[in-house]
């Protein structure tokens, strides 16, 4: 069976630092791409940032994010990483990792096969 599990959310002021993590069981980790999605209330889920398998090679960032935001994946730990600095108020939103095998369109929530249950951050103005 597959877990992911996303942990490292919080309360933050803006301008400040988190860093979230996703530790992955049940499933071969490193021939999976991971993105990182949120959802903010009352708005659909959004990509954020993805990475490609094996080696990470490839990184991937929602404009919103860029130059912010930093993944990272440790294959033999099964973790990826989301290094978020210069929060703003409207990071604000439940942060979900997420797991995608075949890597065709990393930016679209529906081509992912496996999600954790979500982390909340919370960024004070």
């Amino acid at each position: 069976q597959v877990h992911l599990i996303e942990s490292g959310g919080g309360l933050v002021q803006a301008g400040g630092s988190l860093r979230l993590s996703c530790a992955a069981s049940g499933l071969p980790f490193s021939a999976y791409a991971m993105g990182w999605f949120r959802q903010a209330p009352g708005k659909e889920r959004e990509f954020v940032a993805a990475i490609s398998r094996s080696g990470g090679g490839s990184t991937y960032y929602a404009d919103s994010v860029k130059g912010r935001f930093t993944i990272s994946r440790d294959n033999p730990k099964k973790t990826v990483s989301l290094q978020m600095n210069s929060l703003k108020p409207e990071d604000t939103a439940v942060y979900y990792c997420a797991a995608d095998l075949d890597s065709r369109d990393l930016y679209y929530s529906g081509r992912y096969d496996y999600w954790g249950q979500g982390t909340q951050v919370t960024v004070s103005s």
